[in-house]
């Protein structure tokens, strides 16, 4: 069973990477003999990562380009790739190569044998810091016990059937997690360990700031967790005034005195701290509703280039 194979490349300010990773991942499916596109998603690169894209689709005759209006993130840009993707299967990867190529190869023989989800799973993380392992993990197993399966080493870089493509193109939220949804949808599925490779150009697009805030809106599109804080600490609040209570009561019994205004301040201070996070919580997620109802797309396509293949020109593709 032979079926053609889309390749989205979600690409943000990658201009030295574009021409390397078109050349490394067509080398590696020409080899195997896989027939193939690879779709470029260029989002809102401030760089000259379109006018590269475009290069390489003069070149590839397998490569198409869409380029955002502007900068919409990597969970649109995936959307997109996989809106556009007319392959019978579909992987993303990543642009900086450090999810390997070859593995690709691994994943569509996989495919063929009949799974209809292959999830890149990393064996190890490449190098990075202490703190930063500590809060992907936090993150992942917050993840994890909302979707109810172990996401501890999941990853973007995984094949998707056209049935599982489907299915998450027709999911309408705005605020998409695609690696937690593209899991949650099921099928069958396996797994395909790598090791993060180190990049070979360029510097990572992720700053520590970018990186919270990419948690926090996954975390909230896809988990109530952050509600059922509210609760916590509200049960919380409900033992300390208990607790404070029977003190006092005890202390106006016998006769003895509070001492002073301290701890009323403290008091105060501590429910005042405990509101005001509490409606932090809930108006995020109200905002996140407000974003929902008002309906915008997920991304704007200013332009594409390169030609969708066909069945006379796209080589050997068979039905599954």
């Amino acid at each position: 069973m032979n079926g053609l194979l889309s390749v989205i490349i979600p690409a943000y300010n990658e201009e030295e990477m574009i021409s390397r990773t078109s050349e490394t991942i067509s080398g590696v499916l020409e080899q195997a003999d896989i027939s193939y596109e690879l779709l470029f998603v260029n989002d809102g690169s401030k760089d000259r990562s379109w006018q590269c894209i475009q290069d390489e689709v003069k070149k590839n005759k397998n490569i198409r380009g869409l380029n955002f209006s502007r900068n919409f993130g990597k969970e649109s840009a995936m959307f997109a790739g996989l809106s556009e993707a007319i392959g019978e299967c579909v992987v993303v990867i990543d642009c900086d190569l450090q999810h390997p190529p070859e593995k690709i190869v691994e994943m569509y023989h996989l495919w063929q044998e009949g799974y209809e989800v292959i999830e890149g799973v990393k064996r190890s993380r490449g190098k990075e810091s202490a703190a930063h392992t500590f809060a992907a993990s936090c993150f992942y197993g917050m993840i994890g016990k909302a979707a109810g399966f172990d996401m501890s080493h999941a990853s973007d870089f995984k094949l998707l059937d056209r049935k599982a493509v489907n299915v998450l193109l027709n999911m309408r939220e705005k605020n998409a997690f695609f690696r937690a949804l593209s899991s949650w949808v099921g099928f069958k599925t396996t797994s395909v360990e790598f090791d993060v490779q180190e990049r070979v150009a360029g510097e990572s697009k992720w700053s520590v700031w970018s990186l919270v805030k990419y948690a926090i809106s996954n975390i909230t599109s896809f988990s109530t967790a952050p509600m059922q804080i509210v609760t916590f600490l509200g049960a919380a609040m409900l033992i300390l005034s208990v607790v404070l209570g029977a003190i006092s009561i005890g202390q106006k019994i016998s006769g003895a005195a509070l001492g002073g205004f301290t701890t009323v301040i403290i008091i105060q201070l501590f429910t005042g701290s405990i509101i005001m996070i509490s409606l932090g919580i809930i108006g995020y997620y109200i905002a996140k509703i407000y974003d929902e109802v008002k309906g915008r797309p997920r991304y704007i396509i200013a332009s594409t280039c390169g030609e969708k293949k066909t069945e006379e020109n796209e080589g050997t593709t068979g039905g599954k």
